[in-house]
């Protein structure tokens, strides 16, 4: 039987998700038509809008339905860059953050000459909150993004410290809680807090196939006081920041698995937590050289980041892909590239290090037989690949970016 351990690059459908699905497929009408059969699917649009925004904690007028997180994270860089005083030309990115990010921000470096102002993570893959505070209070920042929590090490950030600091400074702020949503209690205006006008938190992406929905639903959360240009034009919906027909069916699957997600997420993160632990001291006790990365305790419940010294990632993820367990070294919108990890040689490691990582992930359909699998694999596939001379230790770190 199959053991998949790689819910962190996407989670299998929920049946009420796909059953929404279906049933909205169903519904003929455009909901930007005026005749009833429109009004019939404006309905239901809108009614999922009303609930997503329900469990994310925001008003429904501010929830952008999309294609998914990269979307949705290119629109809330983009969109924020070019809304920006034409004097601002800086964006605040810490290390470490999703390719999605990093790649939409280098595009904006290469295009428009944003100049990038790093935040450094500590070793556990956190976003020191004073070190994001001088970099947002520094003179022309136009945006500032991060992550609620890190795709890979599973570290969970001060969100709400970060939010504070950027709406002090007067930035808005994006925040990619792809990995976080369905996992953290992620509430919008509860983050956002007494923020004025068009500073402090401003938006937030998540995605659908992370916490159940189909492959190709997303949301953008938007406050109503950002400034933000659209990507696309030809249309005045949701509130003509994307413009096109939207997606019924997929918005009606996205407020479903939601929904699901925050009512099983105290539960499922005690369950999850009690699994990773028992996969933690598993592999401490068969593999003492192993070091889990990322922070101790501030992390996702169902995350295990391991650097496994002497053992290429690639071969122990290809020997366990043998043996029917699905893991990943990373991000999965990396797959098919071999490099090392840049949010590990953001930690402090050196490359080699880097490329020495497994990232093991749990879900829902995650159990105590797929972690006894798993223990019983991994050992003798690190034994079979290991060097002599595998080095844990941080090497030299470097931060510079043009």
């Amino acid at each position: 039987m199959a053991v998949y351990l790689d819910h962190a690059a996407t989670t299998p459908l929920r049946p009420e998700a796909r059953d929404a699905w279906l049933a909205a497929s169903e519904v003929v009408g455009n909901a930007s038509s005026v005749h009833g059969a429109g009004q019939q699917a404006r309905r239901l649009l809108e009614d999922a809008r009303e609930r997503f925004a329900a469990v994310i904690g925001c008003q429904p007028v501010e929830v952008v339905f999309t294609s998914g997180g990269t979307e949705s994270i290119n629109l809330a860089l983009k969109g924020l860059w070019w809304g920006r005083e034409p004097s601002s030309d800086v964006v605040v990115l810490p290390d470490g953050e999703h390719h999605a990010t990093l790649e939409a921000v280098q595009w904006l470096q290469e295009r428009d000459a944003a100049r990038i102002r790093p935040v450094r993570l500590d070793p556990f893959a956190r976003i020191p909150p004073d070190g994001f505070a001088s970099a947002v209070a520094g003179p022309g920042v136009a945006l500032a993004t991060a992550l609620v929590a890190s795709n890979e090490a599973g570290t969970v950030q001060d969100v709400a410290g970060l939010a504070a600091a950027a709406a002090a400074a007067g930035v808005p702020l994006h925040l990619d809680a792809v990995s976080a949503f369905g996992q953290l209690p992620v509430r919008f205006r509860g983050w956002r807090g007494d923020a004025a006008g068009a500073t402090g938190l401003v938006a937030l992406s998540v995605s659908g196939h992370k916490v159940g929905a189909p492959v190709g639903t997303g949301a953008l959360v938007v406050s109503r006081d950002a400034r933000m240009t659209p990507l696309l034009h030809g249309g005045g919906q949701q509130r003509s920041l994307r413009a096109g027909t939207q997606d019924i069916a997929g918005a009606a699957a996205l407020s479903v698995a939601a929904e699901q997600a925050e009512r099983e997420r105290d539960a499922e993160s005690a369950r999850l937590g009690e699994l990773r632990q028992r996969i933690v001291d598993g592999i401490r006790a068969r593999v003492p050289e192993a070091v889990l990365l990322g922070h101790p305790e501030d992390r996702l419940a169902g995350n295990v980041h391991l650097l496994l010294p002497g053992a290429e990632g690639e071969s122990l993820l290809f020997l366990l892909d043998v043996a029917g367990i699905s893991v990943s070294t990373g991000s999965a919108c990396q797959a098919g590239v071999s490099e090392p990890s840049h949010v590990v040689m953001a930690m402090g490691y050196d490359e080699r290090a880097a490329r020495q990582v497994l990232r093991i992930t749990l879900g829902r359909t995650s159990s105590e037989a797929d972690v006894a699998a798993l223990l019983d694999v991994l050992p003798a596939a690190y034994r079979q690949v290991a060097r002599p001379g595998g080095d844990a230790s941080p090497g030299a770190r470097s931060h510079e970016r043009s």
